[in-house]
């Protein structure tokens, strides 16, 4: 199974995870490393490749990342570009990290980021746009 590292500002990874499995259950492979406020880059790379140690059983790892640009993001690009099979998603939210941890197995980090983005797009939306879309919706099934 692909191995996941979710990481963010503050308490963003341990808080997305701990949602995750309220709602999904516990997953195995699955680390998240949080980087509060003083806490140095050198530690948080430190972090997140002991996090890929412990996660990566040979089919890879996807990191899951809060802020494009942001100290997680860049220091888990850091470690992508030594491992073909590792991959870096950013813009995480809840329900991404939700399906995606559902669908996980069998997959390769390709996939899987390929994926999440389009689970991601999926689940940014309104009441308003959700209610338009049901609307038409409606006008399509009656045929109007």
């Amino acid at each position: 199974m692909l191995g996941v590292v979710i990481t963010g500002h503050g308490g963003f990874a341990s808080g997305l995870l701990q949602a995750v499995e309220q709602v999904i259950g516990p997953q195995d492979q699955c680390i998240a490393i949080d980087f509060p406020e003083g806490m140095c880059t050198d530690t948080l790379n430190q972090a997140l490749k002991v996090a890929c140690q412990r996660c990566d059983q040979g089919e890879g790892i996807v990191f899951l990342t809060d802020l494009l640009g942001g100290s997680p993001f860049r220091q888990a690009s850091l470690i992508v570009l030594e491992h073909l099979n590792y991959q870096v998603v950013t813009g995480t939210n809840m329900q991404m990290a939700a399906e995606m941890m559902l669908e996980r197995d069998g997959m390769s980090a390709v996939e899987f980021r390929d994926m999440a983005l389009e689970c991601g797009h999926r689940g940014l939306t309104s009441l308003w746009h959700e209610q338009q879309r049901e609307k038409q919706t409606i006008i399509n099934d009656d045929g109007i």
